[in-house]
């Protein structure tokens, strides 16, 4: 489990790839202190488990429904990654409860600075969207943000500076993809209550009826 507060950005050094899977290895420092084999770091939002590693850099595979899911697949040689070890139990929540299992990625539409902030619209698949709710929280490449705006087609978030200096976010630019993690809470309850996303649309059937309450003994 991991918290969205990304802990440094790393370098990918090479990219094994196969047909359909890869090995990444990443050149990190802080995520490495205490690290041991079979450990998770989820880079840019992804739960990759420790395979190899030195003082200076660490190897993870990856398998076929990663890239399909994920920008992983997109790296190149250089590119730069958000980075987070799996939390400590001892350790603090400065963001949300992520488990680092993408849901898809979305797309930057539109950048627009205000102030000391940039604004960020990212255009999302329904099923994302419908669980996203303004001032809720959202992992977007790994970094755990509060929605500011939801639209139809899209949502919006506001990227302080310190944010913007300790991730690679606003490296980005409008037409590229990024990692999304929705709420895992909002999932659950989603599917407890009978909520099904459909491709390309969202519909509900929702078990929580009237009847079902008066006939558990609620009503």
């Amino acid at each position: 489990m991991f918290t969205g507060i990304v802990e440094e950005i790393g370098e990918l050094e090479s990219i094994l790839s196969g047909s359909r899977a890869g090995s990444l290895r990443i050149r990190a420092k802080t995520v490495l202190e205490g690290t041991k084999l079979g450990d998770s770091i989820a880079v840019n939002g992804v739960c990759l488990t420790v395979t190899e590693h030195t003082d200076s850099d660490f190897c993870a595979d990856v398998m076929p429904e990663t890239l399909r899911r994920s920008n992983l697949g997109l790296l190149q040689r250089g590119s730069k990654v958000n980075l987070e070890r799996a939390m400590a139990a001892n350790g603090r929540f400065g963001g949300h409860i992520v488990s680092g299992h993408i849901d898809g990625m979305g797309t930057i539409h539109h950048l627009q600075r205000e102030e000391n902030a940039v604004w960020i619209r990212i255009t999302a698949a329904p099923s994302i969207l419908s669980l996203i709710v303004e001032k809720g929280s959202i992992t977007i490449d790994g970094i755990s943000l509060t929605v500011a705006a939801l639209g139809q087609e899209d949502f919006s978030v506001s990227v302080i500076p310190h944010t913007a200096a300790q991730t690679t976010l606003l490296t980005k630019a409008v037409g590229d993809r990024v990692n999304l993690e929705n709420d895992i809470i909002g999932k659950y309850v989603q599917r407890l209550m009978g909520q099904v996303p459909a491709a390309g649309t969202f519909s509900s059937q929702n078990r929580l009826t009237e009847a079902f309450l008066a006939e558990h003994g609620f009503l």
